[in-house]
């Protein structure tokens, strides 16, 4: 991996943000010359969340395109519907505007699950490779015949606390982010609950229903590309067993452990979360 310290070579200003409908419009973190590869965050966060990233990937010779979903950060945070459908659709609207080809598609935890639903629903157009990140996949809570990760009930009283304390709520959440509650330093995560407190509580409400009720089981099949899985041995939230069902579930799938991470293995083993990505969007 290159110098972070590197200054990343001078482009041309991209847009920083695109409409998807009219009123409705997404931000963009545009970067970097070369083959594309796509970041889509996980809930309640935004394209911010890959600070840590962005340099060491376009210093490799990646074009490193972060999409904010709506709702969150910095953009547009309408009334409707949320559910991975619709941030699909979102995502295959920028790429078609960017005209992106051959990309990268990396999703993290919500992100990953709407990932899996893009690759199904859209036939994996414009993108020949899958990186799946402490994914909320197939499943985020437990059903009959799936006795894993949350209960349906904690998921309930996150979203009672997102009306009533949405503060509290992101500092509960923050508190089992990582693999011990000192893996983060205190200013990462005063950072990350900043960019939590960005997003609207509506759709902060609205994705973690998403997240209670979505199963992705029959989607995993139709992944027909390389798919990449990388998860935290001892995360909390998405528990390492999801791993272990997506790996039997995608054919074309490779798993990487993070034994010292939690969910945030990018910030908890950024080097080596950066290497997988690049060495694995240059294979």
């Amino acid at each position: 991996m290159k110098n972070t310290a590197e200054p990343v070579l001078n482009t041309p200003a991209r847009a920083e943000y695109i409409e998807v409908e009219p009123h409705v419009r997404l931000h963009i973190n545009d970067g970097g010359e070369g083959r594309p590869i796509v970041l889509i965050h996980g809930w309640p966060l935004s394209d911010e969340m890959y600070e840590y990233q962005y340099n060491d990937l376009m210093n490799s010779g990646l074009r490193v395109i972060g999409i904010t979903l709506r709702g969150f950060g910095k953009s547009s945070k309408p009334y409707g519907e949320y559910n991975y459908d619709v941030h699909a659709t979102d995502i295959k609207k920028i790429l078609a505007k960017l005209d992106i080809e051959d990309a990268v598609l990396v999703g993290f935890s919500m992100g990953g699950a709407i990932a899996v639903r893009y690759i199904s629903l859209f036939k994996g157009a414009r993108v020949s490779k899958l990186v799946l990140a402490g994914a909320a996949v197939p499943l985020w809570t437990r059903r009959d015949d799936f006795p894993y990760n949350l209960p349906i009930s904690d998921v309930d009283e996150l979203i009672r606390l997102n009306f009533k304390d949405r503060p509290k709520l992101l500092s509960d959440f923050s508190q089992i982010f990582s693999a011990t509650e000192t893996s983060l330093s205190k200013g990462i995560g005063r950072w990350l609950n900043g960019i939590g407190i960005s997003a609207s509580s509506y759709a902060t409400a609205q994705c973690l229903l998403a997240l209670r009720d979505t199963d992705l089981r029959q989607d995993l099949p139709k992944i027909k590309m390389p798919t990449l899985i990388l998860h935290g041995k001892k995360d909390k939230i998405c528990s390492f067993d999801l791993a272990g069902i997506m790996k039997r579930g995608i054919a074309d799938s490779k798993l990487v452990a993070f034994e010292k991470s939690g969910h945030s293995l990018c910030l908890e083993e950024t080097e080596k979360f950066n290497n997988e990505l690049i060495n694995y969007a240059k294979l």
